[in-house]
């Protein structure tokens, strides 16, 4: 699984006219789920996101995570990350998960998330989605799972 992380001071995401989530102070986390991501992809990305400190303490050093920060999380379904641009010009994606077992592992995050206590906006899976953002900092995090276990 794969997911990047942004430090925001605003984001919004939409699908045609309508709003389907928005946060202010916060981070985005934009997630890939990959064929054989499971329960331990899902367990890491979600523990990384809850717990990676990028967000400033009173002495102007990163030291809090989203949560002692107060801030929200917005979570997109993002399946180009699994994109692969190593042979050719065009992005192979036969690493990305299956839509159902992708739907399944993505909301697990979403779920993961929730059950910590923060405030969780997200984006519609397998929808055309327009993801506006303010990067903070800028800040970018790359997660991947895979280079862990």
């Amino acid at each position: 699984m794969r997911a990047v992380l942004q430090r925001v001071s605003r984001a919004r995401v939409t699908v045609g006219d309508r709003t389907t989530g928005q946060i202010d102070h916060g981070l985005v986390a934009l997630v890939g789920v990959e064929a054989g991501d499971g329960s331990e992809d899902v367990a890491y990305v979600a523990g990384k996101i809850r717990d990676v400190r990028v967000f400033e303490d009173d002495r102007q050093k990163m030291n809090l995570s989203v949560g002692e920060a107060g801030g929200r999380v917005l979570v997109v379904s993002q399946f180009t990350l699994c994109g692969d641009v190593r042979k050719g010009r065009r992005p192979s994606f036969d690493a990305a998960a299956a839509p159902d077992v992708a739907r399944a592992l993505y909301d697990d995050v979403v779920a993961a998330l929730r059950g910590s206590g923060l405030a969780v906006e997200t984006g519609e899976f397998r929808a055309m989605m327009r993801v506006e953002l303010v990067n903070d900092g800028p800040v970018t995090i790359l997660l991947d799972s895979r280079r862990v276990f």
